[in-house]
Parts: C-alpha cells; sequence; structure tokens
C-alpha cells in the first residue's frame, strides 16, 4: 500500500498546506489560528459577547488557555473583557469594532484561499467535491 496516496494523507496534506497558507497571512497580522477562531466565535453571537467559560467550551480549551488568547487579544484591541455587574462570578468577552474588522479580513483571505485550493476544479467538480466532504465528515459524527 502507497500510504502516501491513501485518502487520509492527501486529505492531511492539503490541510497542512491550508494551515500554512493561513498562519502566513496572519502571522503578517501578528495572530494566530486559535486567536482568529476566538474573535470569529465571539463575533458570530447575537450579542457580539461571550462568558469565557462559553468560549472555553466553543474552543474546547483549558480556562488558562482561554485566558491567555483573550488577554493578547485584548493588548491587541480586538476585544475587551468585564465582570457581570450582577453576578462578579462571571467575566464576559466582547468583540470591539477593530475585532469585527479583523474578522472580515480573515474571511477575505479564507475566501481567496480557497479560491486558490478550488481553482484547479470545474464548477461541477466544486459542487461535488464540497459533498463529499460533507459525507465523509458526517460519517464521523
Amino acid at each position: 500500500m502507497d500510504i502516501d496516496n491513501t485518502c487520509g494523507m492527501l486529505i492531511r496534506q492539503i490541510h497542512n498546506s491550508l494551515e500554512k497558507m493561513s498562519n502566513k497571512d496572519l502571522k503578517e497580522k501578528g495572530l494566530t489560528l486559535v486567536q482568529v477562531s476566538a474573535l470569529f466565535s465571539i463575533n458570530d453571537t447575537a450579542e457580539k459577547k461571550v462568558t469565557f467559560k462559553e468560549l472555553e467550551k466553543i474552543l474546547h480549551l483549558a480556562q488558562s488557555t482561554t485566558v491567555g488568547i483573550i488577554s493578547r487579544l485584548e493588548q491587541k484591541n480586538l476585544v475587551t473583557s468585564y465582570i457581570d455587574d450582577n453576578d462578579k462570578r462571571i467575566k464576559y468577552v466582547r468583540i470591539t469594532e477593530l475585532g469585527e474588522q479583523c474578522c472580515k479580513e480573515a474571511e477575505d483571505s479564507m475566501l481567496k484561499t480557497e479560491t486558490f485550493l478550488l481553482s484547479n476544479l470545474t464548477e461541477i467538480e466544486k459542487v461535488l467535491f464540497k459533498d463529499l466532504l460533507e459525507k465523509v465528515n458526517n460519517t464521523l459524527k
């Protein structure tokens, strides 16, 4: 068996290439993939805010790791954190306008990367490829 041509290995190679491209773009902005994931998670909520505990669960990270991510995002003025007025045990993190702009730029970059990734496929192949990826992904759930 030629392990380099298995589906799993090809998916891994594609993932590694996409991650490398993403990290290059993000490095220019002084961000990491997990920081952008945190920004997207906050930005996708109706009120543009989440509790630290909610963000830990969304990102599947430990409390200390989440606190470090939020701290670095605060230093870049992409989020602000504050304590709940009624319950001092609850701490919120809210995305700033600069953070929202960062999400928009990251989304544009992701679309550009995906366009490049799929550039050798016809429109029909793109639809089929996405359908097959969704089918495989659903098998794993």
